[in-house]
């Protein structure tokens, strides 16, 4: 271990904390390359991923966040970017940005010592969830924000819509919510005049690769990823192009349209001779990943992590907020990166060739139909909130409204029709037109849908729903007829585009098989709350009749 307590450090703070140099030149993708834009030499990415986890090596997550962001604190950055410099990095990749937060000081800085920055737009607690995926208001607005507080800074590249989201068969669904995203995202980034691309940090999962591969590419450019990221941990030890697979990755996207890249590697598993831990590292994939025969499809990579953890993966110790120490990993990196001098080619002499791939089809093992969730929009909601007659009472928490879905949405409750416009259904490419709302309107939607099913009789006692429904007057507001009528529209073109019967189901199967696992394609995005789904049943009031 290489010991550095930063004697330099008030000095590097104004080296690198100062008055900004010029801007770098921004990263522009054409074809499946990345350029520098004002010379056209082609860009390759030494990157390491630059996040701490909460509360450990010298910072602590803010009172607002559940994780720490990186480039909000200018000490740290300080701290660190010296060190980063000297690896030879030219990219960092954030997974965790406080959009609320001052960024300028540490982007400055990164500027400055020539980094790039590349950023994931989810959060811990706000991302698309696998296991039950949502493209909603609150995640629209997470994604925006972040884009808002990182676009106008020349050096970063783009974002990640969605890292390891489908990572086996069973979660296939989620990819049209990832790609969804990418969409709006792309659109809200060229509304701003924005310039930065939106990509997806894919599994490596073997079962699914190919598929996530294909469906993120495929389709009308603007909801195509800009560029692919790739989690790879393949070459372990004292392991070579051939055995590690790289060949075959080098295969497989050879033909890619967009630019590809790893998004994360850096094995410290061991093997071939060499002892497992972070500290046994020798990097010895970075000579292939910079060298001729990967160089032509790949655009370099992001080495796992820079901070040690308990994963094992650091490059250095994070004592206290003014010194770091290196780690063994990081000397035998910086090494190999200072000595990565891959052949780059000009913009000018580059002829894209490359198409979009085709998507893959709705079967055994692919659950996402091309149709694509509707993008999030705050009028609509709120218009279909001032529609209601039979609303949900203020104040309910998450579990609560999930466990409420679990029984208002089951296909035994009134016909199984009060969720009709508030589910997802990624394998049939059917979305409600309010199934991009927050959870609690989506609830009022269904609480208010079930009501008016009701006759006269039933619906003296039809808004109760265990004392967590009430009744509203509907309020008239002149524009909300236009925006509810082409949000119903929308839906029902949306529909007819994924082959809908004509009673409002789907030509197409919901449930599919594979390997022994349901993949299903419909979704409530009620998360961990959804185990309890059917436990207010019971105590819906004034209900009994109607259900029998």
């Amino acid at each position: 271990m290489v010991k550095s307590t930063l004697p330099f450090f008030a000095a590097a703070t104004t080296l690198w904390m100062g008055a900004s140099a010029a801007n770098l030149d921004p990263v522009v993708i054409k074809g499946s390359k990345f350029f520098y834009k004002t010379n056209g030499t082609q860009f390759y990415i030494k990157g390491v991923a630059y996040q701490q986890g909460q509360g450990k090596n010298g910072a602590t997550a803010s009172s607002t966040t559940k994780y720490i962001d990186p480039l909000s604190d200018a000490t740290l950055c300080a701290r660190d970017i010296p060190k980063l410099a000297a690896l030879g990095v030219n990219t960092i990749r954030t997974y965790s940005i406080d959009p609320t937060a001052n960024h300028k000081a540490c982007m400055d800085a990164l500027n400055n010592a020539g980094i790039y920055v590349i950023s994931d737009l989810g959060e811990p607690n706000l991302s698309i969830d696998r296991s039950s995926p949502q493209w909603n208001l609150e995640l629209y607005q997470r994604y925006t924000q972040v884009i808002d507080s990182m676009a106008p800074y020349t050096n970063v590249i783009g974002f990640f819509a969605g890292n390891e989201v489908p990572n086996n068969l069973s979660y296939t669904a989620s990819a049209a919510y990832v790609k969804a995203a990418v969409r709006d995202s792309k659109a809200y980034i060229a509304s701003k005049k924005y310039t930065q691309g939106v990509g997806y940090a894919a599994d490596d999962d073997q079962t699914v690769r190919a598929q996530v591969a294909a469906y993120m590419n495929c389709g009308d450019a603007g909801s195509a990823i800009d560029f692919w990221g790739y989690n790879i941990y393949e070459w372990c030890g004292n392991s070579n192009y051939e055995l590690s697979g790289y060949d075959k990755r080098v295969k497989e996207f050879a033909t890619y349209s967009v630019p590809t890249f790893f998004a994360e590697y850096g094995c410290n598993t061991g093997g071939g001779g060499i002892p497992s831990g972070a500290a046994a590292r020798t990097f010895s994939e970075v000579d292939a990943i910079y060298g001729t025969n990967m160089t032509p499809v790949f655009s370099g990579g992001i080495v796992f992590q820079y901070f040690q953890e308990v994963n094992d993966f650091g490059l250095v110790s994070a004592l206290n907020p003014s010194a770091v120490s290196t780690l063994a990993d990081y000397t035998a990196l910086s090494t190999q990166l200072n000595a990565a001098k891959p052949t780059a080619v000009q913009s000018g002499s580059y002829n894209p060739s490359n198409s979009a791939l085709a998507c893959p089809p709705v079967a055994s093992n692919w659950a996402a139909a091309s149709v694509l969730p509707p993008t999030p929009d705050a009028n609509v909601c709120e218009c279909m909130m001032a529609s209601l007659s039979c609303t949900a009472k203020a104040g309910l928490d998450g579990a609560s409204i999930s466990s409420i879905f679990g029984t208002i949405c089951a296909p035994n409750f009134g016909g199984g029709q009060a969720c009709k416009n508030i589910v997802g259904n990624a394998t049939s490419g059917i979305y409600g037109q309010y199934s991009m709302c927050n959870a609690t309107q989506r609830l009022a939607n269904a609480f208010d849908t079930y009501y008016n099913s009701l006759d006269a009789q039933n619906k003296a006692t039809g808004c109760d729903f265990g004392g967590n429904a009430t009744t509203t007057k509907p309020a008239a507001v002149a524009s909300c007829g236009a925006v509810l009528s082409s949000a119903s529209a929308s839906a029902s073109a949306a529909a007819t585009a994924a082959g809908a019967a004509p009673d409002g189901g789907s030509a197409a199967s919901t449930t599919k098989k594979s390997e022994g696992q349901p993949i299903m394609g419909a979704s409530l995005g009620l998360g961990i709350y959804f185990t309890v789904g059917f436990s207010l049943l019971a105590g819906f009031s004034g209900l009994g009749m109607i259900l029998l």
